[in-house]
This record gives structure tokens, sequence and C-alpha cells, in this order.
């Protein structure tokens, strides 16, 4: 704490640089997870403050990433559905489960795990971050397109048989949880089944209708649909967003082509008053915790997903310390990797509490702040401030950025994700399996069913499995 005001003008340069360039990512991720852009922006605030002010990595600028934004996801989606595509009812669980990941990471921190981290085999971590790219490339086109399942009249119709029967089931398990079923119990469902609102059936088949376009596997089973209803306006807004973030970089990387591509194309998209789809309103105000983690807390809710906690615990921890890594081989300083994992998990554990979605150490805003001039703790809280006084005075503004706009600049994060050094090895690793006359890669084995299963079925097992058969081979 001492040297924390040593640097103060860098580090003012650096956090405010930082924050800026965070802010596009940060509304995008939030809105890519399913909880909306503050929850992005909450996610942001919190951890770049606490993960510096704790951490053990000087320079590291925090927040969500796209590995931890891409496992949320996969987490909300689940949660939601499971509680009849109400994000409030879910939402108590989404955040104790974003809780207990940041938990876990101060154990792994304090129980001296952090130097440890760097052993996971490459070839899982490739496979892992290429499929990360490739969830958040195919999730996006269909904002980029401007289609939403729930808007689809002809789709949402498919299901109001099937909606009209849950709502019956719901009514019959609701009358069983009272008291032991008898013949009056289902002349009581019935006569309830009978005055069911066509507004009620409506918003479970639209609800319906979301889960079936959601995640890979469902934006691949609409896209014929999407595709046959493309609204023009958002794929240019798309389009013109990823032109932008391209083009600017060219001409210089002093200024965020990410943040001008924001600016441009939501002035556009205002100035001409086009008639485009905005992101989910921003809530202005201070945020406040969401005390329903504590009051409405039941262990049975969470416990299927105390691995998927774990995961995004290992997931951030790697993510940060390869951070870390970088930031000393720029500052010719050395972290301390322990000390960073107690920081991050400090850090998403407050932005769990506050409704943030989880984070870690992000490379391309650790540099931002290095270049910057960033070089001590106060740079990454300056940053959380930044975003704070963005949040507390620009938030109303920021729920009119178009929805295509943060799909173009998620389109763009996709690309960037993938390990294109681990795809570009593959004809060079050795040919260590023999199946047969044909020979094959060990490693190149592992980092396709890792990338196939984390992208079509589970990046929380995949990993798992990644990891049993590296271990198999070593």
């Amino acid at each position: 704490m001492k040297h924390l005001f040593t640097n103060l003008k860098g580090d003012l340069f650096g956090g405010i640089t930082a924050g800026i360039v965070a802010l596009p990512l940060a509304l995008a991720f939030g809105v890519s997870s399913g909880l909306g852009p503050s929850a992005g922006l909450y996610g942001a605030i919190f951890i770049a403050f606490f993960a510096a002010l704790f951490g053990g990595t000087a320079t590291q600028i925090s927040g969500p990433t796209a590995p931890m934004t891409a496992v949320s996801m996969v987490l909300i989606g689940g949660l939601i559905a499971s509680n009849d595509g109400d994000v409030a009812k879910a939402l108590p669980a989404i955040l104790t489960v974003f809780l207990l990941a940041g938990i876990f990471q101060i154990a792994l921190g304090l129980f001296g795990l952090g130097k440890y981290i760097k052993y996971i085999p490459y070839p899982v971590v490739s496979g892992f971050m290429t499929a990360i790219g490739i969830i958040i490339l195919i999730t996006q086109i269909l904002p980029a397109v401007g289609y939403y399942a729930k808007e689809d009249a002809e789709l949402v119709a498919q299901f109001k048989p099937k909606a009209k029967e849950i709502i019956l089931t719901k009514i019959l398990e609701k009358e069983s949880s009272e008291n032991a079923l008898v013949l009056e119990d289902f002349e009581a469902a019935i006569e309830k089944g009978k005055v069911i609102t066509n507004e009620e059936i409506l918003k479970e088949s639209k609800t319906l209708a979301n889960k079936k376009a959601s995640g890979v596997a469902g934006t691949l089973n609409v896209l014929p649909r999407a595709l046959q209803n493309i609204n023009w306006l958002e794929l240019l807004l798309a389009i013109g967003t990823i032109v932008i973030i391209y083009g600017f970089k060219k001409i210089t990387t002093a200024i965020p082509s990410t943040l001008v591509a924001l600016v441009v194309m939501t002035s556009i998209a205002l100035l001409f008053n086009l008639q485009y789809i905005p992101i989910e309103e921003i809530p202005g105000g201070f945020p406040m915790p969401n005390m329903k983690i504590f009051s409405s807390f039941r262990l049975s809710n969470i416990t299927p997903y105390i691995f998927t906690a774990l995961t995004l615990a290992l997931l951030g921890a790697i993510d940060s310390l390869l951070t870390s890594v970088v930031a000393d081989n720029m500052t010719k300083t050395k972290h301390k990797p322990n000390k960073e994992l107690i920081g991050q998990g400090i850090g998403n554990s407050i932005t769990a509490i506050f409704g943030g979605i989880p984070g870690a150490g992000a490379t391309i805003r650790t540099v931002v702040n290095i270049n910057a001039g960033g070089k001590t703790k106060l740079s990454g809280m300056i940053a959380g401030i930044v975003l704070l006084i963005i949040l507390l005075g620009l938030g109303p503004i920021a729920s009119k950025i178009p929805a295509a706009v943060l799909a173009g600049i998620l389109i763009t994060v996709g690309i960037g994700v993938m390990d294109y050094k681990g795809l570009k090895a593959i004809p060079k690793l050795p040919k260590d399996l023999k199946i047969g006359p044909i020979r094959f890669s060990s490693e190149v084995v592992i980092m396709f069913i890792v990338m196939v299963l984390s992208t079509f079925w589970n990046l929380v097992y995949a990993v798992g499995i990644g990891l049993v058969i590296a271990s198999i081979f070593s």
C-alpha cells in the first residue's frame, strides 16, 4: 500500500484508459451472459477494483472475459430454464454459484495452489479457448441478424400446446405439494386449467421458444428461420461495427477501436432515428447487494452446480495468471500467484453479491493499462471507479446502444479468443498414437475432443474429460 501513490499520473491515465476500453466489452459480455448489460458493468466495476486492491499483480486489470462469460452463459441459461424462464426467480441461485466460485478461488490462493495452475495441459486449454471462440461466434449470429425467437410469432405458436401442458402440470404439482392428491384436487386442477389465460400461454410459449434457440445447438436449430427473417438494419449495424473495429486499428491503436465502433454506430442509429433494437435498460444509481442470495439460500438449489463453480474458479485462475505472466514480461516484475487468486476470489465474491457476472484478469485491458502508464494497483482500482462513474452518469444513454452493435463487438471477440497458435501447430505435432495403419497425435486428439465437447455438449464436463484423457496419455 505504501507504493500506491508513487505513480499517480501514470496510474490515472492507465486506469481511465483501461476503464474506457472495458466499457463496451462489459456491456457485451453482460448481454451475452443472459443477465443483461448491467450485470456485465457491475462485474467490470467490482472485479476491477477489488482484484486490484487485494491481488498480486500490480498492473492487472480484471473484469468479465470471454471464457468466464461462456461458462456463465451455460449456467445462467440452465437455471433460468429450470425456473420457468423467470430471470428474477433464478437470480439468487445463479449469484450463489458465482459467489461459491469466488470462495473457491480464495481457497486456491490460501492453500498455495496458484503455482500449480500452469501444469494444466496445453491441449486442454487450447481446445477450450477455440471452443469459446466458436460458441461466441455462433451464438451472436441471431442478434446480429436481428432474430429473437420469442418475437417469432410462427415459432411461438408451435409451442402453445406444450405451454398449456406445462401450465397444467404446474397447477397439479402445486395442488400435490399442498396436500396428498385426492379426486377433489384433480377436479380443482381441471377447474383452474379452464381459466388459463392466453397471456399465460403466450408467456410460457415465448419461454419455450427462447429455450429452443439458446446455445450453439439452439442457434443452429433456428438458423434457417433466422436467415429467412433477417432484419437488414440490425445486420448492417453489426457489420458496420465489425468493419470499424478492424478498420480503425489500421489507422491508430491509441484509441480503442471497440469504443470507436460503439460510439460511432450508436450515434448513427440515434441521429438518423433508426428503428433498431436497443439493449436492456441499465438501471441508474449505485448497485445494491442482492440479499436474496442469503435469505433464499437452499443447498439443494446449487448442489448440481458445485462442479460448475469449481470450473469457473479454475478457469478464472488460469485466465488471470496467464495475464499476470504477460504483465510480468512487459513490466519486468514478478507477480504473486497465490495472492492474485485471493484478490480475484474476493473480486468475484463481491461482484456476485452485487449481481454482476464473474471475471478474471483481462490481457488486452492490462496491456492497455501498462502502455498508458499504469504501474501500481491504483490503476486497476481507478478503472473500476471510472466504470462506476460512467454507470452513475451515463446509464440512460448507454441503454440506447443497439443490441446488434454489441453482437458485432462479440463476434470480433470470438474471432480473437480462438487459439490460432494451437491450430497452426497441428501438422507439426508428433504422431504418437497408432490405430492400424493410421498415426495420430495425442495432443491433437485431446484438443479436438475438448473443442467439440465444449462447443456442442458441456464446457464443464469437456474440460474434465480432457484432463482425464491427458493424464492417461502422459
